[in-house]
């Protein structure tokens, strides 16, 4: 098991990059919460339901310009070096629910930064879901390199989840774990900008 993160904490892939890393899957799992019991469904967590959160990668150059985006509705970026796995509407199954990976040697040099959130489409709050994570994985190896539980729920239906980004020639992980409204992506754009 990789670095466990708290919120606002990072982890350098500095070691993992010089290691050979060149992919990086991003997961997302959930469990839905149902009233006498518990389900799984968020970040990878088994379980069945009807939420259906989305996760959603956002790339910034270091101007803070967007750049591109992945997300259920453009499932590979323009340049094809960020793939999503597709749209889970319900969050049941094992594992991660959604993933979406980063191929690190093909990424422009222009992009600085990629902030993945989360959003619950339906708009259904995060006070239905349980066990909720995101975690990151060397995409060839299957290893867990860092992982972010999301502790609590609340009437929240979006979630900055975490950011990658380039720092002195490396990469950073970090979990930041901010509320938000929104059923998409672009409606979590503003706060986006702070994590830049």
């Amino acid at each position: 098991m990789g670095v466990s993160l708290k919120k606002g904490e990072r982890v350098s892939l500095s070691k993992d990059v010089d290691a050979g890393l060149k992919s990086v899957q991003f997961g997302l799992g959930w469990d839905e919460r149902k009233k006498g019991g518990l389900m799984s469904a968020l970040f990878g967590g088994g379980g069945g339901g009807g939420i259906d959160l989305d996760a959603s990668a956002v790339l910034f150059g270091a101007n803070g310009s967007r750049i591109d985006q992945v997300w259920f509705r453009q499932l590979r970026s323009k340049d094809g070096s960020i793939v999503h796995s597709g749209d889970n509407l319900t969050g049941a199954g094992d594992g991660d629910d959604e993933v979406i990976t980063v191929d690190l040697s093909r990424l422009p040099s222009d992009v600085q930064t990629i902030i993945f959130v989360v959003s619950s489409f339906r708009g259904d709050t995060f006070d239905s879901i349980d066990n909720a994570y995101a975690r990151a994985v060397d995409a060839k190896t299957g290893r867990e390199i860092a992982r972010y539980e999301i502790s609590g729920g609340g009437s929240h239906t979006g979630l900055i989840m975490a950011s990658l980004s380039r720092k002195s020639g490396s990469w950073e992980v970090q979990a930041i774990g901010e509320p938000g409204r929104s059923r998409v992506f672009e409606d979590l754009l503003p706060q986006m900008q702070g994590h830049l």
